[in-house]
């Protein structure tokens, strides 16, 4: 088996057809150091600043990837080293990214917040990018079906939501959204407990993940609630106890278009 390869290796071989490579370079930086330039103070001051570019109208924060391309940069201030993992989040949460040897040539690379997020949460946890996100194309009825009734018997989840996503390495897979009370242990006990019985109706062939509305910063999170609709509404008719007069009058899932 060949040895990792390093940032500065994978670095100029990054190309828009190539995110095997990406990736690889992605885990690369998860496990290496980070020579972060800084704007004022120095390291590990409460004033320090790191340095910004802007790209796209993206905000990104620049550092270098070893001791010799801070020689090679020119740059005359002070700098901090910092893991890629500690980077990552500390940039991610204020939606910044990270231009890696931005004096290399041709410029660099930048990597957009949603990725360091990924290295700062598990790069096997959460799909590669650029992720499609669209409306379920498979039926599975007699999944949502038990989903639902399962639903009914968790009194601490709220609603529940779904789309289709298709990382850019990887299969395609159902993700279902879900709102809850309190995200604490035993509303996640209880969750995982309503999957795990769930899942046993899902089609043959038909990965299903989840992802917790109330995360922020997960695209297929902020996708769900600009874009669909609860199947599921624990407060909606229907549901035993509720307001009649509450009604979704186009139904669930998908709004009417307009």
């Amino acid at each position: 088996m060949s040895a990792a390869r390093s940032v500065e290796e994978l670095l100029p071989l990054v190309t828009a057809d190539r995110l095997d490579t990406y990736e690889e370079l992605l885990a690369a930086l998860a496990g290496s150091d980070v020579w972060m330039l800084l704007w004022h103070g120095g390291p590990g001051e409460p004033e320090s600043q790191y340095g910004s570019v802007e790209v796209a109208g993206h905000g990104y924060a620049p550092g270098v990837t070893s001791e010799r391309e801070l020689a090679a940069s020119g740059w005359t201030r002070r700098h901090e080293v910092v893991s890629g993992r500690d980077i990552a989040a500390a940039l991610y949460p204020e939606h910044w990214g990270l231009w890696l040897n931005p004096h290399a040539p041709g410029g660099g690379l930048g990597v957009p917040w949603l990725d360091l997020r990924r290295i700062a949460g598990g790069l096997d946890r959460l799909p590669a990018g650029p992720l499609r996100i669209t409306e379920p194309s498979i039926r599975a009825d007699a999944f949502y079906e038990r989903l639902v009734a399962l639903a009914r018997r968790t009194p601490a989840l709220r609603s529940l939501r779904r789309a289709g996503g298709r990382p850019a390495l990887g299969a395609a897979y159902r993700v279902i959204g879900l709102d809850v009370d309190d995200p604490g242990e035993r509303t996640a006990a209880a969750v995982r407990w309503m999957m795990s019985r769930a899942i046993e109706a899902v089609p043959d062939g038909l990965p299903v993940g989840t992802v917790a509305m109330a995360d922020a910063f997960d695209p297929v999170a902020m996708w769900l609630r600009a874009n669909t609709r609860p199947f599921y509404d624990r407060d909606a008719p229907g549901t035993p106890g509720q307001d009649p007069s509450r009604l979704h009058r186009h139904g669930y899932g998908y709004p009417r278009p307009y």
